[in-house]
């Protein structure tokens, strides 16, 4: 009995071993759907988001320390170049002012002098060292206690009122807004296509029915190695002022013709985890998955770019998600 049942135990495990390594044997084969990809000709544009800025801003904050007499604006006041926005203590002006027009009178004195003999080379020289520099320091105090508008544009903000004490935080902010600039990010494949004075147009949400072109003023020479994008730098007229600092723009760049290849969106897979895509094509029968990069989008398409992704190429456009590099392919054709 007990023989028996070691005989019966034994040919059970040859069995199932068996069917073990027969399934072992079998290949996988998964059902899956391609489509040839061809190049075909498209119109190349890119589109970035950004944020405005105002062409030219400034902090207005005066070299000198103390009392703020006056501010000549509030938020939102436009003023023109040259008009008077700050005016500090005017106490060290008026004092150097005085002791520079003292000098005036002495360094003509010493000159008369001079001319007569009765006055040295070296006390004229010293003279004029002094008036130099009194009118020197003169021309610094009456920039920075008449402080004025070194363009034109719109108060952004103000941070004292008369009266107060002057510490070194901007007294106003002076923004450009009738000419505006904005800094986008190009993908540095883009690189060769961009040269200053390119046209473009910008969107806005606030306008939807509304284009509002923009030109190319900057390329930056430098690529930046973590992103792989370059900047640009556009600027935009805005004499209507519809468009304002701060604001949330699409920019739309024409790059010409292309001749690319292009796939359906939802055949590119991503990496879980990290931002890579990749697909799979049919290489003999065996799904072979390729790294790509995706430029530009054409509603269920998108371009891919691949050393490996050529005209002719065969991609997996149904069944990819349960893909492996290397898996045996049965391509399903009705």
């Amino acid at each position: 009995m007990k023989k028996s049942f070691i005989y019966v135990l034994a040919a059970l495990t040859f069995i199932a071993c068996g069917s073990e390594n027969t399934t072992e044997q079998e290949e996988r084969v998964e059902q899956v759907r391609t489509m040839v990809l061809h190049e075909q000709e498209i119109e190349r544009e890119i589109s970035v988001s950004t944020n405005l800025q105002g062409y030219l801003t400034q902090n207005v904050a005066p070299s000198l320390t103390g009392k703020i007499e006056h501010i000549y604006c509030e938020v939102g006041d436009r003023k023109a170049a040259g008009a008077d926005l700050v005016r500090m203590d005017q106490t060290q002006y008026k004092t150097t002012k005085i002791s520079l027009t003292n000098l005036e009178i002495e360094k003509n004195r010493v000159e008369m002098l001079l001319k007569t003999g009765s006055a040295t080379q070296q006390q004229y020289d010293q003279i004029i060292a002094q008036y130099n520099s009194t009118k020197e320091q003169l021309e610094f105090l009456e920039k920075n206690t008449y402080v004025k508008a070194p363009f034109s544009g719109v108060i952004a903000a103000k941070n004292y009122e008369d009266g107060e004490l002057y510490s070194g935080q901007p007294i106003l902010v002076l923004t450009q807004i009738d000419k505006l600039k904005a800094l986008v990010a190009v993908p540095e494949r883009y690189f060769p296509n961009f040269k200053a004075g390119m046209k473009l147009t910008l969107t806005s949400e606030i306008y939807p029915d509304q284009v509002f072109p923009a030109t190319v003023e900057v390329v930056y020479p430098t690529i930046d190695a973590t992103s792989h994008t370059f900047q640009v730098k556009i600027v935009i007229p805005n004499g209507k002022n519809l468009l304002r600092p701060g604001m949330y723009v699409t920019t739309t760049i024409g790059l010409g013709k292309a001749n690319t290849i292009v796939a359906p969106y939802q055949a590119v897979e991503k990496l879980v985890g990290a931002n890579d895509r990749y697909v799979f094509i049919n290489e003999n029968g065996r799904a072979k998955r390729v790294g790509v990069e995706l430029g530009q989008r054409f509603d269920q398409d998108i371009e891919i770019i691949s050393p490996e992704i050529v005209d002719g190429v065969e991609m997996v456009v149904v069944g990819q998600h349960k893909l492996v590099d290397g898996v045996k392919l049965n391509v399903v054709t009705d």
